[in-house]
């Protein structure tokens, strides 16, 4: 297991707290706790976080989500395991965090949100992944371990 650099929630810790109250705002919202979690799930895995990766998926379990869809959601757009409102938000939370891959070029995916997603609600899920991109970043950057115990 690897050692965290330095104790990054507590050297700055009013940063920290106030990244806190941002993830519960988002929490809060109408996306639901499933597709939050579903979503931050994806984006550590493109971003090889592997705290946030094991915290999320371990949310997901406790939310009652199968390892089916789990595992399968590096390959999500090649199955139909996920609904078209999962889809666009999946798509979405990809085309953000792989922004220089096509840069500028956001049009499509963003009008497929509009059917599945109030203007509301596409706000809520652009900071969701916003805030998942930060934490994976933090965590990745400052090495936080992952605590090696049984999922289930």
């Amino acid at each position: 297991m690897t050692e965290a650099r330095l104790p990054w929630t507590q050297i700055a810790s009013k940063t920290y707290n106030a990244m806190a109250a941002v993830a519960a705002t988002t929490a809060s919202s109408s996306l639901g706790l499933p597709l939050i979690d579903l979503v931050q799930t994806r984006v550590s895995q493109i971003n090889g976080c592997a705290f946030c990766l094991d915290m999320h998926v371990r949310d997901l379990r406790k939310q009652g989500e199968t390892w089916l869809r789990i595992n399968s959601l590096p390959t999500w757009r090649e199955t139909s395991f996920y609904t078209p409102r999962e889809r666009a938000a999946l798509a979405w939370a990809e085309a953000l965090t792989r922004l220089a891959d096509a840069h500028g070029d956001h049009d499509s995916v963003f009008a497929a949100l509009q059917p599945e997603f109030s203007a509301q609600e596409i706000v809520e899920l652009t900071w969701c992944i916003a805030q998942i991109n930060t934490w994976n970043r933090m965590a990745v950057g400052m090495r936080q371990p992952v605590a090696n115990k049984p999922l289930e």
